[in-house]
């Protein structure tokens, strides 16, 4: 591995215990209502006819998880072919976001298909996603109308839970890697002979190394912080990932004091990945997850540096906030009769749409 030039970064990334697992969403696996409001429901079964299950049966699902498929382009196990994948992902999962601006922004669009689920499951449902939103509840690509279809084409035996995103094998419809924390990596580097003429080099060589040290840092601090805030037991262990996540966003904003993006004035593959959360904080886990001392308007270069990266055509056009609040709020498809719950109206959404500051820095 290349020596990391920041001495800042050497230093912080010291300070921090990175595990990249899967990260279970709160809303499904949080004991307490306040992120799940399912938490300690009496137990109801329903069925369907696409999936019979029950929300508190969770047994056999544990809140984090290694990712299970893990085929790479960059070291000639997948071949790099156009038209022979699709990315399955949900609109309000930040994790599978990810790959979804990546692959707009690489111009990788017209090689790699995408296909969306449901971010609402059917009643009961925790460990799968399903195509509810297509004609005939079925992927127009893949024929299928549930992701778990998928898992188990690449493994029969597959019992863990079924995760967005997941980049499919058209041919096959076998998911060959679900692992949100390398793809856009693959993408950036095996896929150049397809990106566009315009595309930014999101992973060049002579910032990988820092890339990768604030690509950890991010995950900890902020990307998993606010789903740990949300996950937690305790008053204590709550208050940790509060403190976790407000430092780090403090320490972010005197970075972006000094220039346009988190590496100076070229979009790398951090800025996506600080992105997908700070577009979701106001209108959910400021409020959802109690990570409440300051809302994402009150830092200024955060603010302006995350509508900056809004402008940009693959930001704005995978961000689709009904989806995230649907999610976050209304959590899936269980009758309010069963399960109370209000979606928030706000926040007022136009802001995004106004002018920011970061060309001072061009």
């Amino acid at each position: 591995m290349t020596k990391i030039k920041e001495a800042a970064l050497e230093s912080e990334l010291t300070k921090i215990d990175v595990t990249e697992e899967l990260a279970a969403c709160p809303i499904d696996f949080s004991k307490s209502q306040v992120a799940n409001p399912r938490a300690g429901q009496k137990q109801k079964e329903y069925n369907n006819g696409l999936s019979k299950s029950n929300f508190n049966e969770r047994k056999k699902y544990e809140a984090n998880q290694e990712p299970q498929f893990n085929q790479l382009f960059t070291d000639g196990t997948l071949p790099v072919k156009p038209g022979k994948y699709r990315l399955i992902w949900s609109k309000h999962c930040p994790w599978a976001t990810r790959i979804a601006i990546a692959i707009d922004l690489l111009g990788l669009n017209t090689v790699i298909s995408k296909g969306v689920v449901d971010p609402l499951r059917p009643a009961g449902v925790v460990g799968d996603w399903f195509f509810t939103l297509d004609a005939n509840n079925e992927d127009p690509v893949l024929h299928t109308h549930a992701l778990s279809e998928s898992y188990l084409r690449a493994d029969p035996t597959y019992k863990l839970r079924t995760t967005v995103p997941a980049l499919v094998e058209i041919g096959t419809g076998k998911v060959v890697n679900n692992n949100y924390n390398t793809l856009n990596t693959e993408l950036a580097l095996a896929w150049k002979k397809y990106q566009s003429a315009t595309a930014p080099d999101i992973y060049p060589v002579q910032l990988r190394a820092d890339i990768d040290a604030l690509n950890q840092i991010i995950y900890t601090d902020v990307n998993a912080a606010v789903n740990e805030a949300g996950l937690a037991r305790s008053q204590a262990d709550y208050e940790k990932y509060y403190e976790r996540v407000f430092n780090r966003l403090d320490w972010l904003e005197q970075r972006l004091s000094k220039q346009r993006y988190l590496f100076g004035k070229q979009i790398t593959d951090t800025d996506i990945r600080l992105f997908v959360t700070l577009v979701r904080f106001d209108t959910v886990f400021y409020q959802k997850y109690y990570v409440n001392k300051k809302r994402l308007v009150d830092y200024p270069n955060l603010w302006n540096y995350a509508k900056d990266l809004y402008t940009v055509p693959a930001f704005k056009n995978n961000t689709d906030f009904d989806a995230i609040k649907k999610r976050f709020y209304q959590v899936d498809h269980t009758p309010v009769s069963d399960l109370t719950r209000i979606i928030p109206k706000g926040p007022d959404l136009s802001i995004w749409e106004e002018p920011n500051d970061r060309k001072r820095f061009e």
